[in-house]
């Protein structure tokens, strides 16, 4: 069981893989740190993105921010896609390709750590 505060509890939901590992809150699924800081840096590159795009929705004039904002756009992509030949991709849908055997079912997803 998988507890989310004080009162909900959840069934922990076996991940797919030969070696049927199974997520909790105890273990960390990946032991490479090198994952976590490329995770980190990509969650606080979003932040900033998010930021700047809500700024320049106010400020469509302001130069210096819209050049961070495609410095900062470009860093992010770099990043990501360093990110996701190393450990599979970061989003579904068709927004990242996937390697075979087909990569989702491996833990973690990248909004289970």
């Amino acid at each position: 069981m998988v507890r989310y505060g004080p009162h909900y509890t959840a069934p922990m939901n076996p991940v797919g893989g030969k070696e049927g590992r199974r997520m909790n809150e105890v273990t960390k699924p990946h032991c490479d740190l090198e994952y976590y800081d490329m995770l980190e840096k990509l969650q606080a590159l979003d932040f900033t993105l998010v930021e700047l795009n809500l700024y320049l929705d106010t400020h469509p004039g302001d130069l210096a921010a819209l050049q961070q904002f495609n410095q900062l756009a470009l860093e992010r992509r770099h990043l990501a896609e360093h990110f996701q030949q190393l450990y599979g991709p970061l989003q579904n849908f068709g927004h990242s390709f996937s390697r075979y055997p087909w990569e989702w079912v491996n833990v973690p997803w990248p909004w289970q750590v």
